[in-house]
């Protein structure tokens, strides 16, 4: 389970939250569960404040709805922390759907929640923005496109379960785009939403304590990612159609950035460049 280091500082959190102790490149643990009768990929993400996307890629070939009880199910609790996230600085990995922030000042540490993105055609935008507003028990002015597709929506959604804001709201600079709570869960690790960033009700109101007026937010795709845990080189690598990159050339340029490439084992390199299943992996001899 992720290491609960900031509890004194932030109260009572999550069973599942995701705050680590910094600085550091690799953060958190993976790990291996049986499936119990009934259970589904989605609680069992939900459990270890995954997204769904990345329970279904750590686990190929297994049904994520109807998984057979007793099934072996690897949880993939283990993050390579992105080269944008800086102290400050809060950043969405699109590739990953997959929120960091490293505050600033107190007890080094690092902030890490799945998110839901917008879906095709109204996807998340890439840039850089700042919070410019936090609400908390957000009414949710519903947008007229919105409404042209959804006629029956009222104008105003007041605060509550039907609100899909959720609790908490941080407003951006770009105009509409927040980061916010949701009254579906079951988004979370899905790019579902009309590009706003959803995180799950339990998650969000910790992300709202930690975060100030001005916080600059970064939306990125990172799909490659590269870091070194006790001198073990870890690649990530995450399916993004949308990142339009040619992965072993990512890969090959951020571990050159390093100076390691005569440290790779290529064999074990082009298998989790093939495999794609968003777990670091170990590439080193």
């Amino acid at each position: 389970m992720p290491l609960l280091a900031c509890g004194t500082l932030l109260g009572a959190l999550p069973a599942g939250a995701t705050i680590f102790p910094g600085p550091a490149e690799v953060v958190g643990q993976s790990s291996l569960q049986e499936i119990r009768g009934g259970e589904s990929l989605i609680e069992l993400a939900r459990t270890h404040d995954l997204g769904f996307n990345e329970i279904a890629a750590a686990n190929p070939g297994l049904d994520p709805f109807v998984p057979s009880a007793g099934r072996p199910v690897a949880i993939p609790g283990r993050h390579v922390v992105p080269v944008a996230a800086v102290p400050g600085r809060l950043v969405v990995n699109l590739s990953e759907l997959r929120l960091y922030f490293v505050p600033e000042g107190g007890v080094p540490r690092i902030v890490s929640f799945p998110v839901g993105t917008g879906s095709e055609g109204k996807e998340t935008p890439l840039g850089v923005y700042r919070v410019t507003e936090k609400r908390a028990n957000p009414a949710w002015h519903v947008p007229l496109s919105i409404r042209q597709e959804r006629p029956r929506l009222p104008a105003v959604v007041p605060p509550g379960p039907d609100n899909p804001l959720g609790s908490h709201a941080l407003r951006l600079t770009d105009d509409g785009l927040m980061i916010h709570g949701t009254n579906r869960p079951w988004g979370v690790g899905r790019a579902v939403s009309h590009g706003c960033i959803r995180l799950y009700p339990e998650d969000i109101p910790v992300l709202f304590r930690l975060v100030t007026l001005g916080t600059p937010v970064a939306i990125v795709r990172e799909p490659v990612k590269v870091g070194d845990q006790e001198g073990r080189l870890l690649i990530e690598v995450h399916r993004d159609d949308g990142a339009g990159i040619d992965y072993a050339a990512e890969a090959t340029r951020l571990i050159l950035a390093r100076g390691r490439l005569d440290q790779v084992d290529f064999p074990r390199l082009f298998r989790a460049l093939a495999e794609k299943r968003g777990m670091p992996v170990d590439i080193g001899r």
